[in-house]
């Protein structure tokens, strides 16, 4: 089975000439703020050696503000209402980088919480975000904070929040309340059902990983393949968190080859004795939680990382194709799988050097399409919420896979990574 889609991505990374990337900390995407709009940002590049030169914001595809230098900081008056915004970088090398914000402006006091969506279904942990704000007191909001069945669980400084929160299966009560630097506060109640679910763990550690690779231009599968190699090793005592990692390694003469890994998990070949020979769990599953830590030796060589959780029944084929396209722009990129076409979610990707942590929120919709829900990174969750027609696959092809990819860069630099406590949730 086929199930690794990197031309596209690999195309786009070669003819990409500035390497560099815009981190917008205010507001957040898909936020309710009022006006005047707290804008803050900064911006990188790697391939300009003269640096940044300006930042600019567009609202409506309008440019309304410029400013010299790396970062920016202002408070736009805008009117009341939906607004699509882009905040970009120039550099002196002639590049440019974006990332696109999408606000609400409201002229009321009050908290808005983009998720989760109140009297809804969720798997643990349950990620909240929301913003507040608070129109009567001069000074702004103060703190933002979540009540769980009447027990105050959590509170950020500031009018945002956005974190995730372990909870027992079950329905709760819980509550998004501001507080303003005036005395008063406003809330928001979110009722929840935490659905039950299954849950394979440690699968870094299964030996059941099968791999092969792929070369430019043509990315056909192969194994072994000319000018790549590439190796699997099991029971890593260091680096690791649970002290049972592995490492996935590549290196090779020629640009740009890419490895996937691959772990049957459900169906054929099942790694973890559930072949499901009558068809019927498999067809039952909707939502996916893919989570692991994992370990980036050297951020310079790591041109793209991939995470995937496939799924294949009754000639329908859904990869849920996840990719931090690091060197290549810095952002999230997710997969359309007719086109199979990588389309950016428009949100950074900022790789740390040593461990890192990434939670994938997924679902299978009923037409079968599939839904891009949330991407967190080391505590960051950013709302994707983009959806995809699946693709069709020869009938033949009944299963659910975890698999984990490396992309070299231009030089097929050697490069090794590390999984720990790698788990997909499933139900």
């Amino acid at each position: 089975m086929k199930t690794s889609y990197s031309t596209v991505s690999l195309l786009l990374i070669m003819t990409t000439s500035a390497i560099a990337s815009v981190t917008v900390s205010s507001p957040v995407n898909g936020a309710t703020v009022n006006s005047p709009a707290p804008y803050a940002a900064t911006a990188t590049t790697t391939t300009c050696s003269k640096g940044v030169a300006s930042m600019g914001i567009y609202v409506a595809g309008k440019l309304v503000y410029v400013v010299n230098g790396k970062s920016l900081k202002t408070n736009l008056p805008l009117d009341p209402g939906k607004y699509n915004t882009v905040v970009e970088e120039w550099d002196y090398c002639g590049g440019a980088t974006f990332t696109a914000v999408g606000i609400t402006v409201s002229n009321q006091t009050g908290v808005w919480v983009t998720s989760p969506a109140n009297n809804s279904q969720v798997t643990s942990p349950v990620n909240y975000v929301a913003t507040a704000t608070a129109s009567a007191c001069s000074k702004g909001v103060a703190s933002t904070g979540i009540y769980v069945d009447n027990k105050l669980t959590y509170v950020a400084q500031g009018a945002s929040l956005n974190t995730q929160l372990p909870l027992s299966q079950g329905a709760h009560n819980t509550v998004v309340e501001e507080w303003d630097n005036c005395g008063g506060a406003a809330y928001s109640p979110v009722n929840v059902t935490v659905a039950t679910g299954n849950k394979f763990s440690n699968l870094q550690a299964n030996q059941g990983w099968n791999s092969w690779g792929q070369l430019p231009p043509a990315y056909v599968d192969c194994s072994p393949c000319t000018g790549l190699t590439w190796s699997t090793k099991y029971g890593i005592k260091s680096p690791a968190k649970s002290g049972n990692a592995t490492q996935f390694s590549t290196s090779g003469t020629t640009p740009y080859g890419v490895v996937l890994w691959y772990n049957p998990v459900i169906g054929q070949f099942s790694t973890q004795k559930l072949p499901d020979l009558d068809h019927t769990l498999i067809p039952s599953l909707h939502n996916f939680t893919y989570d692991t830590d994992f370990y980036v030796t050297n951020l310079a060589v790591t041109q793209v990382l991939e995470f995937d959780v496939s799924m294949y029944m009754d000639g329908i084929g859904m990869f849920w194709g996840t990719q931090c396209n690091h060197l290549g722009g810095g952002e999230w990129d997710v997969l359309d799988n007719v086109t199979q076409k990588w389309a950016s979610a428009g949100v950074p990707c900022n790789l740390t050097s040593g461990w890192n942590h990434l939670t994938l929120q997924l679902q299978r919709e009923s037409n079968n399409d599939l839904l891009y829900q949330s991407i967190t990174l080391n505590g960051v969750t950013a709302n994707i919420n983009k959806t995809y027609p699946p693709f069709t696959v020869p009938s033949s092809w009944y299963g659910i896979t975890v698999n984990y990819q490396m992309d070299a860069d231009y030089k097929q630099s050697a490069n090794t990574t590390y999984l720990d406590n790698l788990s997909l949730t499933y139900r």
